[in-house]
């Protein structure tokens, strides 16, 4: 137990340490000055910026950087789609996998646009190298660095600045950043046994009959695999993602992929706290979400030692919870992965986490309902000022203080935007989906599990899909036969049309709509005059405003879901007690 422990105390220990080194980076990259990479670069990046007409480097409005958001997602999408609906001809292709159904091709191409990275597919059986590399792969570059833009754009705002050009932002966050980052953590990776090849299959005789032949799909996994835990993407070149020994082969590899998902989350907050040139509130919210997540770790951690009471009670001892996990991580740096994964709306999986016990259940669907710990690239910082302003808001009202953030006052355009980011359409793009399936559990939902764990199910995958998460509780009949089983007489299904076309819904809503809310509120907070603090303005740099805003945070996440956390794994912990008692 107690190795279990250590491992996950010194893996969050080289996050913070990374902080605010990686931190002070960002800072310099989004306030454009110099850094190491500029001899190189600069040159790069001017090409990149005439081919894209970028003039003079002109600031945007909230609505014109939001429509440069939504004109290159879609010009995006159209290719990711061409490229997989034709991919049967395209180059790279040696298992010569055809196209698959128009609908798994549509939830694709949306998923990895919106940097959610939802599959319902098994990337060897339906993806081409092709696909995977031009399609796939290009957008998890893209689709991260958008997030990222979205990010400083907020934080540019709300520290009184023009909101800058999408364009220049996104190019930036892929060269100086994503890119650099991920020829070194591809390398390693390779060095750490990843497979990085354009051959084929391989095909071997069994160990159990040599008689008999088993194809092992392989590829260019490393380069990929770096960028879907760094870009916060999570979308597995195999089926069962980072517990493939091909993508993640052992406990080195798992490291550099938690600390790769956790760095630029965790240093866009010391980032912000150099915008605003107040480190010390950057701290102390650093420190709150991080108290959030270590709990959830500590909570997670425990279930899966613990272990299932059931199986405990019939073997006569305590044994940890490994259904569903890879021994070479064990419980520790599964419960770890899990939290940290939907912490910060990565959605890759070293474990399934279906099998995790309801302390399992219960985080990861919190994680993706707050959306803050510590959330999507770029976006969860963004989301986390957007519940200090209510929260900025509300003390305000209660003390009698002026509400104010950084010198701006907050006020009710503010108060509605943020309101509506967190309170509205969040749980949407949630309920409405999932009433629906629930409503009609033969004809659409396909569910495998009955009761609590079933109802969880399904709102976890809508979950997963609103907040751009991407990973699954699986067991949900969301997938289409491949290209290889529709080659040979296999049908499609209504089940998997309707997963794949009502996650489309959940996609969009879940990205999009919350991105121009951002967008808009930070525009509002960039065009207010600053106003001299006085004894009736409230810090938001002490601890007690602090702790207010994490009772904020957890108020308001418990008064929106709480009753469908009661339904899933909160019962599910009362069903399996009872049982045993």
């Amino acid at each position: 137990m107690l190795e279990g422990w250590i491992q996950i105390a010194l893996t969050l220990l080289i996050v913070v340490a990374i902080t605010p080194f990686f931190g002070r980076y960002m800072a310099r990259i989004y306030l454009e000055q110099s850094t190491f990479l500029d001899p190189i670069l600069n040159p790069v990046e001017r090409v990149l910026y005439a081919l894209v007409s970028v003039k003079n480097k002109e600031n945007m409005t909230g609505w014109q950087y939001g429509r440069a958001i939504l004109y290159s997602n879609v010009a995006m999408g159209l290719l990711i789609f061409f490229i997989i609906m034709n991919q049967g001809w395209l180059p790279l292709n040696p298992t010569g996998i055809n196209a698959p159904t128009w609908d798994t091709a549509l939830h694709t191409t949306i998923s990895f646009i919106t940097n959610t990275n939802q599959q319902h597919y098994s990337g060897e059986t339906y993806m081409s190298y092709g696909s995977q590399m031009w399609g796939l792969g290009y957008h998890m570059f893209t689709s991260a660095a958008t997030g990222l833009a979205v990010g400083i754009a907020f934080i540019r705002g709300l520290t009184g600045r023009s909101l800058g050009n999408f364009y220049i932002d996104l190019i930036r966050s892929i060269t100086r950043i994503l890119l650099p980052i991920c020829i070194v953590g591809g390398i390693v990776l390779m060095a750490a046994g990843v497979p990085e090849t354009l051959g084929g299959a391989v095909v071997f005789p069994t160990l159990e009959n040599p008689n008999i032949s088993q194809a092992i799909a392989r590829g260019p996994v490393a380069h990929f695999e770096i960028i879907k835990q760094l870009g916060e993407n999570g979308g597995g070149f195999f089926a069962i993602n980072s517990a493939h020994p091909f993508e993640n082969p052992n406990g080195f590899s798992n490291l550099i992929q938690i600390v790769a998902m956790l760095s630029i989350p965790t240093s866009l907050i010391y980032t912000y706290g150099l915008f605003a040139n107040n480190t010390k509130q950057a701290w102390l919210v650093y420190g709150m979400v991080g108290v959030l997540y270590v709990v959830f770790v500590i909570v997670t951690a425990i279930g899966e030692y613990n272990g299932n009471p059931a199986v405990n009670a019939l073997l006569g001892s305590q044994q940890v919870n490994l259904e569903g996990k890879e021994v070479r991580f064990g419980w520790a740096q599964s419960a770890l992965f899990a939290t940290s994964t939907t912490g910060t709306m990565c959605g890759a999986v070293n474990s399934l986490h279906d099998s995790f016990m309801p302390n399992g259940g219960f985080i990861t669907l919190s994680n993706m309902f707050l959306q803050i710990i510590w959330g999507g690239q770029g976006t969860g910082t963004a989301y986390l000022f957007a519940y200090l302003i209510l929260a900025v808001f509300a003390t305000g009202l209660m003390v009698g203080r002026t509400p104010e953030f950084l010198g701006r006052k907050i006020e009710k355009r503010e108060v509605v935007l943020a309101s509506f980011l967190i309170l509205l359409v969040h749980p949407i793009a949630i309920m409405i989906p999932a009433g629906i399936a629930l409503a009609f559990p033969d004809q659409l939902s396909g569910i495998s599990n009955p009761g609590f764990h079933g109802f969880a199910q399904v709102i976890y995958e809508y979950a997963s899909a609103a907040a751009n998460n991407g990973s699954g509780f699986e067991g949900l009949g969301d997938s289409q036969p491949s290209p290889i089983a529709i080659a040979t007489g296999a049908k499609t299904t209504a089940t998997a049309l309707w997963w794949n076309l009502s996650t489309c819904f959940s996609l969009i809503a879940g990205r999009y709509i919350p991105v121009l809310g951002l967008l808009f509120l930070a525009d509002s907070m960039s065009r207010k005059q600053a106003v001299p603090y006085t004894t009736g303005t409230l810090r938001t740099d002490t601890g007690l405003f602090i702790g207010v805003t994490a009772g904020v945070i957890l108020i308001l996440g418990a008064l929106t879901f709480f009753p469908v956390l009661a339904l899933g794994p909160i019962g599910e912990a009362f069903f399996i007690a009872k049982g045993i008692g």
